[in-house]
């Protein structure tokens, strides 16, 4: 019997040349880099409405506590003090529980000296609604613990180091309850105890930051109104990292005097 020659057939391989390659790699880096500002966008997006979320909780918690004590807004105790311009905050430590939320934001680890001793906590008793998502600040010599605290109250509601305030919520006439700001997304590198100081375009401080808003947010902030709404607003010029300072311009003075048109009027 005669045998037929085998035959081998031989397998080929398909592998993408460098040139191919090179190309895929390219295309990944571009659709990477359309999409990524996309993505930053839409996260920053969903930062600031948590924030707001969070800023509409709080302000329910005031107007929870005003029902429960006879019309009287939260204590809003004061914990640095200034003396003239351009001086700076002491370093002290609230501890009168007399407070929405006492402590100082820098140094205060943990929740229970501060955010849950306060007198609006019972309403709400959820300390992440006291912080800012986008905030990424950390305490004093702890750069492992994110702050507890990202916002201030407005010095003109129950506050007894301030000119004119007011004490309870039907007293507030002038501005109407929806332009009275209550709630602030306060500058990281500024915020220390829980109220906002700012005062009137008349006043001694009126060409001055005693306090600094926040710009984590597109360069803007956001506030609650002693109506219970919530709202962003963007600023003319960024804020620095300082406090106590006079306005730097005339954009960054516009910012101070719309904030200031949300005080109490005479």
């Amino acid at each position: 019997m005669r045998l037929q020659p085998t035959s081998r057939c031989r397998q080929q391989i398909s592998a993408f040349t460098l040139v191919e390659l090179l190309v895929v790699i390219a295309v990944i880096a571009i659709l990477a880099a359309l999409l990524l500002p996309t993505l930053s966008k839409a996260k920053d997006r969903a930062q600031t409405l948590v924030c707001l979320n969070n800023l509409k909780q709080l302000e329910l918690c005031c107007h929870l506590y005003s029902t429960d004590f006879n019309d009287f807004l939260p204590p809003n105790q004061v914990g640095g003090f200034v003396s003239v311009p351009s001086s700076t905050n002491g370093l002290s430590t609230v501890t009168n529980s007399r407070s929405w939320c006492p402590g100082i934001a820098p140094q205060d680890i943990g929740t229970a000296n501060n955010v849950e001793s306060g007198n609006i906590f019972s309403y709400n008793r959820s300390p992440p609604i006291y912080r800012c998502p986008a905030d990424r600040s950390t305490v004093n010599g702890h750069p492992e613990l994110l702050r507890t605290r990202s916002f201030c109250m407005n010095i003109s509601l129950n506050c007894d180091d301030a000119r004119s305030t007011y004490r309870k919520f039907t007293e507030i006439v002038k501005p109407p309850p929806s332009d009275l700001f209550v709630f602030i997304d306060t500058q990281e590198d500024d915020i220390w105890d829980a109220t906002f100081g700012i005062f009137s375009a008349d006043s001694y401080w009126s060409s001055y930051w005693i306090d600094l808003a926040a710009d984590r947010h597109n360069r803007g902030a956001n506030l609650s109104f002693a109506d219970g709404h919530v709202e962003y607003h963007r600023w003319r010029s960024p804020k620095p990292s300082d406090f106590n300072i006079p306005v730097a311009g005339a954009d960054d003075e516009a910012d101070l005097r719309w904030l200031q048109d949300l005080l109490p009027k005479e």
